[in-house]
């Protein structure tokens, strides 16, 4: 097996194509680009998944029509409002979706000790009314495409994700 560096867009899009837990890169990607397994590879049996329903977006779309993210002037706090509005959404969800990590940073944890395991400058904040942390020494766009990769993880519609991305 070998290693590659991914620009931060291109590793979330792989990422988001993810259809089940534990499906590794080179599978993703071999389905993405329709490519066959190679002879003497093992393909695991697909587990057998009910469709979800999208998730509900009652609380987001609450937020977007209600002023307070638009007054917010930093992008910090936007997208904490963003983050602790999916939790209340689904709880379930937003736990599982919390497993995504970057190259070299873990995003989510429910200590921060681990959080700052994970690069120096991190600067963990607990999101509102949540058991989570959350690095926030990253850039609005990496902030969007966390989101981006939550929302994706979560079930939420691409369209509703651009929006709530944008806000951020």
């Amino acid at each position: 097996m070998k290693t590659i560096e991914l620009d931060d867009d291109l590793y979330f899009f792989i990422a988001s194509q993810t259809r089940h837990i534990g499906e590794s890169a080179s599978d993703i990607l071999r389905r993405l680009l329709e490519q066959p397994v190679k002879a003497g590879t093992t393909v695991p049996a697909a587990p057998v998944v009910q469709p979800q329903p999208l998730a509900d977006a009652m609380g987001l779309e609450a937020l977007l029509d209600s002023d307070e993210l638009q007054k917010e002037e930093k992008s910090i706090n936007r997208f904490m409002l963003v983050l602790s509005t999916l939790y209340r959404d689904n709880p379930d969800s937003f736990t599982q979706a919390t497993e995504i990590k970057g190259r070299k940073r873990v995003y989510f944890s429910r200590d921060p000790e681990a959080l700052r395991a994970s690069g120096s400058t991190t600067k963990p904040k607990q999101v509102p009314d949540t058991p989570f942390w959350v690095i926030t020494n990253t850039n609005t766009s990496r902030k969007q495409n966390m989101v981006a990769q939550l929302m994706a993880s979560m079930g939420y519609d691409e369209a509703l994700t651009a929006r709530v991305c944008g806000a951020v």
